[in-house]
């Protein structure tokens, strides 16, 4: 890539980019799970738009539908009106999601983004039980607006809101003390006593896997604990599957494992199918008290996105072909980083769950140098934790076995040329 190429991005786009600064090159194309750059070179991905690609790049399914939609002259913009969009997906969200799974929950479109779905799933919260408080954890990541922010646990990102971000208290995430203190003791200690200055919260905010902050995966026994005290103690419990949810896991949402049912859900990123920007926030019956225009926003009704999240649940969860795939695959992965983690026991060690898997350095620079070599043998694969000391694999779930082997070896060779 030329100087001459890039030159209108270094001259006008902000230096707040991030992703482009890592992998340097142009894309022009993309289909499955490969990109294509300008100059003609194939990258592997690994990276699947953030957790956003979970059925691949211009599935051609969903393709087939969107440009059907649109040649049709369909409904682009709709707000929050009744369009025959809209209710096709919400027929099949409710027979191939909700009922399989014994869920009454309500659907509100907040607006497009994860951070749209969990500012409103705060402020309902807040509404519903007439308390400020929200209790996050350690190493949470639930968005960049204010509200979001303020229950996240990154320091750079929160810094970059400007003022300060109140109303809520950290706790320890599962295995934050690596198994030394007793899950929920404290937590559960200050919420009992009277004299501890904790304000009773409205709702406690959680991932099942952590992706920003590192592939931390909670146990199920930990989130069932969650749980209980939050239905012990009258708190509501808001579990963010915008990034582990629509199957990055195996099932759908990444808490059946644990056998919960929260009281409010968020879901976005492959919730549209096709890359196409689409936020659910989902809650139990009781809890809609909002009034009308309350909550809302200009892009919630983005038709063409139902239209391919539709496709979606209609093609990939009208069984459990896609879940148990996903295990395999995952398993396959796992696999490999544990042979690796044997073969560097001491600098390497591994976790994840499903298709989201981490690879952990010890030298957090070691994270950044093994993707660097990926990307030069053609393979997208990010970094995440505090520290930046995970490489972070999110490849679509329709990523073929040969594909998945080809990408495994490629961090094989670069995690031996940096360790070794």
């Amino acid at each position: 890539m030329t100087t001459a190429e890039t030159d209108i991005f270094q001259t006008l786009e902000s230096e707040v980019r991030s992703y482009s600064r890592g992998w340097p090159t142009v894309f022009e194309s993309a289909s499955g799970s490969w990109l294509r750059s300008e100059d003609g070179r194939d990258y592997l991905d690994f990276f699947a738009g953030a957790g956003a690609l979970n059925y691949g790049h211009n599935n051609p399914v969903l393709k087939a539908a969107l440009i059907d939609y649109i040649a049709g002259d369909g409904i682009t913009h709709g707000l929050d009106m009744h369009t025959v969009a809209k209710r096709e997906l919400l027929e099949s969200f409710d027979s191939h999601i909700l009922k399989p799974r014994g869920l009454d929950y309500k659907v509100q479109f907040p607006g497009p983004t994860g951070a749209n779905a969990v500012e409103s799933a705060l402020k309902l919260a807040r509404k519903v039980t007439g308390r400020s408080s929200i209790i996050n954890f350690t190493n949470a990541f639930h968005g960049m607006t204010l509200g979001a922010l303020s229950v996240t646990g990154n320091s750079m990102k929160r810094a970059g809101a400007g003022i300060p971000l109140v109303h809520a208290t950290p706790m320890p995430f599962d295995n934050y003390f690596d198994g030394v203190t007793e899950d929920f003791h404290w937590f559960s200690r200050v919420l009992d006593d009277s004299g501890s200055g904790l304000n009773r919260p409205a709702a406690v905010i959680v991932e099942t896997v952590q992706g920003e902050g590192g592939v931390n995966v909670a146990r199920p026994e930990w989130l069932r604990a969650l749980a209980k005290l939050c239905s012990d103690r009258d708190i509501l419990l808001i579990v963010d599957d915008v990034q582990m949810g629509c199957g990055r896991t195996g099932p759908f949402f990444s808490f059946e494992i644990a056998g919960i049912t929260p009281d409010i859900v968020t879901l976005s990123k492959s919730i549209g199918g096709y890359g196409l920007p689409m936020a659910l926030t989902l809650f139990k019956r009781d809890l809609d008290v909002w009034s009308p225009g309350e909550h809302n926003g200009t892009f919630r009704g983005n038709n063409p996105a139902f239209v391919t999240s539709k496709v979606a649940l209609d093609h990939y969860w009208s069984d459990d072909s896609l879940h148990q795939a996903t295990l395999a695959k995952g398993a396959r992965i796992a696999e490999a980083f544990t042979e690796l983690s044997t073969r560097y026991e001491g600098q390497v060690s591994t976790r994840g769950r499903g298709l989201v898997q981490g690879l952990v350095f010890e030298e957090p620079d070691h994270a950044a140098k093994v993707c660097n070599i990926a990307f030069d043998q053609g393979l997208l694969a990010e970094t995440s934790g505090p520290s930046d000391e995970v490489v972070k694999l999110l490849p679509p779930l329709t990523i073929t076995e040969d594909e998945l082997d080809h990408g495994l070896r490629i961090l094989t060779e670069a995690t031996d040329t940096v360790c070794s």
